[in-house]
């Protein structure tokens, strides 16, 4: 019976040394810097914040699906509508924290001081990775682009679709794509290979990637997880969001 008391007390020291778990379900594009500021935010505050990555319309069907997420972080603002009007999410929590942006970008060696776009107009590429329009709001950018550029049909056969916006990048980092439509915050990882060419995308060519996070509901009597929420509005992520290459909302 001792035993019995002693182990439950130290689970109780245990908690209260560590706080709470929050789990945050995060778009693939924003997980690098998901990473970072739930360390910096895991480190001042005494709580665990453990960071799950995918497209936003996986991390919305496990949701959907009943996976154990307390925040989810997408890169679009339907799906955090969609977990709303579902009713799964804390009425009133929803909020934009950043706007990403899209680059067209190539590491072959062959494309050295030329122009991503003329290189894509010319059809001079093998192939071009992009996240899956149907799943990835990066992805839909994407095609969004293509099309108002009019190569959409012309070059459907070369596109190579990634699940996400991670794996897309993979292919154009791994030069088994010629050319890849990437997030801006990809590149500026510093273990990244070595681009040869790159080209911004005009935000104006294409919707707004306005991304969106909501409070789940499982998470209501969080006190840990409006936390982290309320810390990715601070000046330091604010700075570190901009740092990687999204635009403030």
């Amino acid at each position: 019976m001792a035993n019995m008391f002693v182990g439950a007390f130290c689970a109780l020291c245990l908690q209260a040394a560590y706080g709470e778990i929050v789990f945050v379900a995060v778009a693939s594009n924003f997980s690098e810097t998901a990473h970072v500021l739930a360390k910096r935010f895991n480190e001042r505050s005494g709580h665990v914040v453990r960071i799950s990555s995918g497209s936003s319309g996986k991390l919305y069907a496990q949701i959907r699906n009943g996976a154990p997420f307390d925040i989810f972080l997408s890169a679009d603002t339907a799906r955090p509508e969609r977990v709303e009007f579902d009713g799964l999410a804390v009425p009133g929590t929803r909020f934009s924290y950043a706007e990403g942006t899209l680059v067209l970008w190539s590491v072959r060696e062959r494309y050295a001081d030329r122009n991503c776009l003329e290189v894509l107009k010319s059809l001079d590429f093998d192939y071009l990775a992009i996240a899956n329009p149907d799943t990835a709001p990066y992805g839909a950018a994407a095609k969004q682009w293509l099309e108002g550029l009019g190569l959409w049909r012309k070059i459907r056969s070369r596109i190579v679709t990634g699940e996400n916006i991670g794996q897309a990048f993979h292919f154009a980092a791994t030069r088994n794509a010629a050319l890849g439509l990437v997030a801006a915050a990809q590149l500026a990882d510093t273990d990244i290979p070595a681009g040869s060419c790159r080209y911004a995308v005009p935000a104006s060519d294409h919707a707004p990637i306005m991304q969106q996070g909501v409070l789940l509901r499982r998470a209501r009597g969080s006190a840990a997880a409006r936390e982290f929420i309320a810390s990715l509005h601070s000046d330091a992520a604010t700075e570190e969001i901009l740092r990687r290459g999204y635009r403030r909302p």
